[in-house]
């Protein structure tokens, strides 16, 4: 018997950070469920310019702050998810779970969200089969450049410059950042019968629930079991994998077809891109883009510390505007590469003045948001990337932003977006967010290209 979604939302979403939140995006409207994913809890006014959304996802920062933040910060935002009424709020972390008790802490943030909403078993999803994210007996394991490694053998989560993976135990990983129980549904479980499985968890005083995922016959099976948590209040945690895990639960049961993802939107007239990644797989494609019509433009990350005239932010723009003079599309970096001697100077600048962390990646992140905004305001680009998780939240904040809706997929988890924005230089961008680890070696092409 077909069965059918109720009308209104389905899902409410805070991302804790920026990529992570458009691949709930992506991922709900190319299934036929409009959405959107606005820069901060949606006001009354911004939400009437849009109608029939299936799915409301808040962006924010939370990955790249620490506990205090969260304790001051994200109160205000589950509030606001719980009073949309959705049958369930969704907790969006990174498919590597990049999270540690200082920083990103996903522990801290489950538990702030269980003091205001009634949830009593919290199912966490990070597999997601579409980006080669797997989990297998509750550990964790992800794709890069030669394969699929556990996490903490990757190539690159291994040494991650802020959160680095010593665990690939999902379970083991998270009790580091919480005192709640954590229990795992494996595969075994998942293929006998989960749901009374989850009652015995539940009984034995589990709070957190971290399911095993490898292909799609697992994932509509974990959909199943997670839209059965339903309810006021109901709380998930974990990556896109939820929502691609719903979508497939939707389409076993028959209530919601199969369709066709959109079409590419066409070349770009002129293109502007930021990173701040450190990540090798950007570094591949920045040596791809350079050979292919984009100049690559260097920004010392440490000079923006200290910056105060704005004379290095002036000096890149300058550039990046004589290289759109000549045909060429800017892509401004921080970084080269995990070997740049870029991140050296960082940390010793970060040292000679007493800034943490936290600070000197929003203040770059910020900076290279100016940078971008300037470019497509005096150039009158009218598309955008930004590449790097925690880069994005802090530089889409500088473009004056309130909203982004998919417009044509690329990489999954990377699609090409549109912008809302009450100026009119920012209303229309078509913007495309991409985590360090995700897209092709082409990908800055394939936007350039118009996706799809």
């Amino acid at each position: 018997m077909t069965e059918t979604l109720p009308e209104g939302l389905l899902l409410a979403a805070y991302g804790d950070d920026f990529t992570g939140s458009s691949a709930i995006l992506e991922v709900l409207t190319f299934a036929g469920l409009p959405s959107a994913l606005f820069l901060d809890l949606p006001r009354p006014d911004q939400l009437a310019r849009f109608s029939g959304l299936r799915g409301i996802v808040v962006a924010g920062t939370a990955r790249s702050h620490g506990p205090d933040w969260m304790d001051a910060h994200l109160p205000r935002i589950f509030d606001g998810l719980a009073r949309m009424g959705a049958p369930l709020i969704h907790y969006k972390v990174c498919s590597t779970l990049d999270s540690a008790p200082h920083m990103g802490s996903i522990g801290r943030a489950t538990e702030i969200a269980l003091r205001q909403l009634e949830t009593p078993l919290v199912p966490v999803l990070l597999a997601a089969p579409a980006i080669r994210r797997y989990q297998c007996f509750g550990h964790l394991f992800a794709a890069a450049p030669g394969g699929v490694f556990r996490l903490d053998r990757h190539p690159v989560m291994a040494c991650h410059p802020v959160t680095p993976m010593h665990e690939s135990d999902v379970a083991a990983h998270l009790r580091l950042q919480t005192e709640l129980p954590i229990a795992v549904l494996d595969l075994e479980a998942l293929q006998n019968n989960p749901a009374a499985e989850l009652e015995t968890l539940k009984r034995q005083g589990a709070r957190m629930v971290c399911l095993d995922t490898l292909d799609e016959a697992h994932l509509a099976r974990c959909g199943q079991l997670v839209w059965g948590m339903r309810g006021n209040g109901a709380f998930c945690v974990g990556s896109q994998g939820i929502e691609y895990a719903l979508v497939a639960h939707w389409r076993a049961i028959g209530a919601l077809p199969d369709i066709d993802p959109p079409s590419g939107i066409g070349r770009s007239a002129g293109m502007m891109t930021v990173s701040g990644s450190v990540s090798p797989v950007t570094e591949a494609q920045i040596d791809w883009a350079s050979a292919h019509g984009f100049e690559a433009i260097a920004l010392d990350p440490a000079t923006l510390l200290d910056d105060a005239s704005g004379q290095a932010e002036n000096a890149v723009v300058a550039a990046c505007l004589d290289a759109v003079s000549r045909g060429a599309d800017p892509l401004v970096h921080t970084a080269h590469g995990p070997a740049d001697p870029s991140i050296a100077r960082l940390a010793q600048m970060r040292a000679r003045i007493g800034m943490d962390e936290e600070t000197a990646n929003g203040r770059i992140g910020a900076a290279l948001g100016r940078v971008l905004a300037q470019v497509i305001r005096k150039a009158r680009l009218s598309r955008a990337v930004i590449s790097g998780g925690d880069t994005s939240g802090h530089a889409t904040r500088q473009c004056d932003i309130f909203a982004l809706t998919a417009l044509a997929p690329t990489t999954p988890g990377a699609a090409i977006l549109r912008a809302w924005s009450e100026h009119p230089a920012f209303d229309g961008l078509e913007l495309a967010l991409k985590g360090g680890q995700m897209g092709s070696v082409d990908y800055f092409g394939r936007i350039r290209d118009g996706g799809a």
